[in-house]
C-alpha cells in the first residue's frame, strides 16, 4: 500500500474536502491546493488507475477503501503531529507546515510510539 508523498497529499485533501462538502470534484482539489486543474486531473487518473479513488459520471471523486485507509493514516499523523508541535510551543502555522513534511517520512513504528506517548502523557490533546 505504498504511495508517494504527492498521492498521499491528494488522498488526504479528498478526505478533508469530503468532510466539508457533500461531493468532491477535481476543481475543488485544485482550488484547495492551489494547483492547475490539469495537474489535478493527471493525479486523479493515477489514483484511479491504482485503485485509490473512483470518479462517478458527474465527476465526483470518492475514496476507495484503500484510498480511505491511506488518507486517514496521513490525516491522523498530521493532526497528532500538529497538536504535539503546538503543545511544545511551535506557532500553529509552522506546526502545520512541519507536520505536513513529517507525516510522509515518519515510520509507522515511530509514529505509533509518539502516539502512545502523547496519549499517555498528554491525553488532553484529543488525538
Amino acid at each position: 500500500m505504498s504511495v508517494n508523498e504527492s498521492a498521499e497529499n491528494y488522498l488526504e485533501t479528498i478526505l478533508i474536502l469530503g468532510k466539508q462538502h457533500p461531493a468532491v470534484r477535481s476543481v475543488d482539489i485544485a482550488n484547495e491546493l492551489g494547483f492547475r486543474k490539469s495537474s489535478v486531473s493527471v493525479a486523479m487518473k493515477n489514483l484511479r488507475k491504482n485503485g485509490h479513488i473512483t470518479v462517478d459520471d458527474a465527476g465526483f471523486i470518492l475514496l476507495t477503501p484503500s484510498g480511505r485507509e491511506i488518507a486517514e493514516m496521513i490525516y491522523e499523523r498530521h493532526q497528532l503531529l500538529s497538536c504535539l508541535l503546538t503543545d511544545l510551543g511551535v506557532p500553529a502555522e509552522i506546526a502545520a507546515e512541519d507536520a505536513c513534511k513529517i507525516e510522509h517520512v515518519i515510520s509507522r513504528e515511530s509514529f505509533e510510539a509518539i502516539k502512545r506517548h502523547v496519549q499517555k502523557y498528554a491525553p488532553q490533546t484529543g488525538v
